[in-house]
C-alpha cells in the first residue's frame, strides 16, 4: 500500500513579511554604517577622505537617515539595529553641541566695531551687497570672490579718500580670486596668506590700538582637491597660533564647519567663533538659496581673546549663495 506524505508549505503572506523584514534590516543596516563612518571619523578627529569630509559639514542633518534605520530596525525586530541606531542618534547629539571656547573677556573696554563679511558669488551680489554696508555701517568689511568689477564698484560707492571706507588692502583678480578688506580704520598693509584664491591682510589701528585682520577664503573641499583644502586651512591656523598676544580677527568664507577637523584645530589656537558666542553656531550661511535647515555655517569671524561679541547677525544678500555675517564686537585690555 502507497502512502502519500503532505509537505508543509510556508502561507505565501508569511513569506512575504519575512522578506520584508529581512530587507528592512538590511537597509537599516547600510544607512547605520555610512552615518557610522562619518561619526567615527568624528569621534577620531580627522576629516578623512572623500566623501566624509563632504558629508561632515552636514553632520546634523544625519539625524535622519539614522532616524529612518531606528525606525526599520524596530519593524524588522532587528535587536542589533535597535542598539546601534540608538548609539548613533547619541553620538550624533553629543557632535551637534558648539564647539570650542566661550569665555568672555574681563578686561577695560577699549573700543567697540562692527565687523561684515560676504561672499559675494563671483561678483554677483556686489549691487545687493553695497546698500546693505550703506544700511548697517560696518567698520571693517571682508570681500571674498570680489572680482575685478566688484573691486571697482566698492571702490566708487564706498571706498576712496572720500568714501566711508578710505583704507583698503586687496587681492585683485578675476571670478573667485579676488577679495577685498574695506576699513575705517587707518590699515597698514600685511603679506596676507597664499592661497588659490586671494587671502589679503593688514593691522587695523583701532583707535591707537593694533588689531591684526585677516581674510579667510581657503578652497572647498572638492573631490581631488582636499590636500588643497587642507593645506589653506592650515595656513590660516599657523597664522592664528603666530598672533601671540596681538588682538586678532579672521574673517571670511572658510569653506568648513565646526564639524571639520581643519577649522577646529583654528579655534584650538585659542580663537573663538563669534557666531558661537552669540548663540548662533549652527546657523545655515550657505547655500542661501536652500530651505534653511539645510544649510551648513561655513562663514565665520574669528576673534582672539581679546574680544568680546556683542551680537552676530546672517544677512540675506541677493544673486549670492551665501548669506553675509555681521559681527558687533568689543576689544579689551587683556589682562
Amino acid at each position: 500500500m502507497e502512502t502519500a506524505t503532505a509537505e508543509w508549505t510556508e502561507p505565501t503572506g508569511a513569506r512575504r513579511r519575512s522578506r520584508r523584514k529581512t530587507a528592512g534590516a538590511w537597509l537599516a543596516g547600510m544607512l547605520l554604517a555610512g552615518v557610522s563612518v562619518v561619526v567615527g571619523c568624528r569621534a577620531a578627529d580627522t576629516d578623512a577622505i572623500t566623501p566624509v569630509p563632504q558629508l561632515l559639514a552636514f553632520l546634523p542633518w544625519l539625524l535622519a537617515p539614522t532616524a529612518l534605520a531606528l525606525l526599520l530596525s524596530l519593524l524588522a525586530r532587528w535587536r542589533t539595529g535597535m542598539a546601534w541606531g540608538v548609539l548613533a542618534l547619541a553620538a550624533l547629539a553629543w557632535f551637534i553641541e558648539p564647539y570650542g571656547k566661550s569665555s568672555e573677556p574681563t578686561g577695560t573696554p577699549l573700543a567697540e566695531f562692527r565687523v561684515l563679511t560676504s561672499n559675494v558669488q563671483f561678483g554677483r551680489g556686489t549691487d545687493s551687497l553695497v546698500p546693505a554696508i550703506r544700511r548697517e555701517r560696518p567698520d571693517i568689511v571682508f570681500v571674498e570672490e570680489c572680482e575685478h568689477h566688484c573691486s571697482a564698484t566698492l571702490e566708487h560707492a564706498v571706498g576712496g579718500k572720500d568714501g566711508i571706507y578710505p583704507y583698503r588692502q586687496a587681492v585683485e583678480g578675476s571670478g573667485s580670486d579676488g577679495s577685498v578688506v574695506l576699513s575705517r580704520f587707518p590699515l597698514k598693509a600685511a603679506p596676507g596668506l597664499p592661497g588659490t584664491m586671494g587671502m589679503p591682510g593688514a593691522v587695523a589701528d583701532v583707535h591707537g590700538h593694533a588689531v591684526r585682520l585677516q581674510l579667510a577664503h581657503p578652497m572647498p573641499p572638492l573631490a581631488g582637491q582636499l590636500s588643497v583644502w587642507r593645506r589653506e586651512l592650515g595656513a590660516l591656523r599657523t597664522y592664528a597660533a603666530a598672533g601671540g598676544d596681538a588682538p586678532t580677527v579672521i574673517a571670511g568664507d572658510f569653506n568648513a564647519s565646526q564639524d571639520h577637523a581643519a577649522f577646529r584645530r583654528i579655534l584650538d589656537t585659542g580663537l573663538r567663533d563669534s557666531a558661537r558666542l552669540a548663540d548662533g553656531t549652527r546657523t545655515p550661511s550657505w547655500p542661501a538659496r536652500a530651505i534653511p535647515p539645510l544649510g551648513v555655517q561655513i562663514d565665520h569671524v574669528l576673534v582672539s581673546r581679546d574680544f568680546s561679541v556683542n551680537s552676530a547677525r546672517f544677512l540675506d544678500i541677493a544673486a549670492t549663495d551665501h548669506r553675509a555675517l555681521i559681527v558687533d564686537v568689543t576689544l579689551h585690555q587683556r589682562t
